[in-house]
């Protein structure tokens, strides 16, 4: 078992995400590391006049919407009382990005396979895509 510091899992809400957050949590107290729960905010844009579509799943409007929607989350998924130390961060920017910087200090990020927008016929989302590209550390992408 190797000395590892931080697993980082990147979690927006959908059953993907969730499923990466449980098994980030899991590899976490495997190697006696902290966990570090990443939610990313973008502010919804508004829809097109004369068009009534939303994208689909838990929005955060504001950026205590998101600290509500990942503290959510993280209590259905891990429970009261976690297996490992976790730090929940809520930051505003693009998903890939602000990942890709939260893996510098990572000993592992986790995503799922795809979030809550984009085609569902996708194998791998955008975000997914990238961060698995682009991270400073190893990756795991969860289905």
């Amino acid at each position: 078992m190797s000395a590892w510091k931080t697993v980082v899992a990147g979690v927006d809400g959908s059953t993907a995400s969730r499923a990466a957050l449980t098994w980030a949590a899991a590899e976490a107290a495997e190697h006696g590391a902290e966990l570090v729960v990443v939610h990313v905010w973008e502010p919804p844009l508004l829809a097109a006049a004369g068009l009534g579509s939303v994208p689909h799943g838990p929005i955060a409007e504001t950026a205590k919407d998101a600290e509500k929607l990942l503290l959510g989350v993280v209590t259905e998924e891990l429970g009261d009382n976690p297996p490992v130390p976790v730090q929940p961060r809520v930051k505003r920017g693009h998903p890939a990005e602000v990942l890709i910087d939260e893996s510098k200090d990572a000993d592992l990020l986790v995503v799922g396979t795809r979030g809550r927008g984009g085609f569902a016929g996708l194998v791998l989302g955008s975000v997914s895509q990238h961060v698995a590209a682009y991270a400073r550390c190893p990756v795991t992408v969860v289905r």
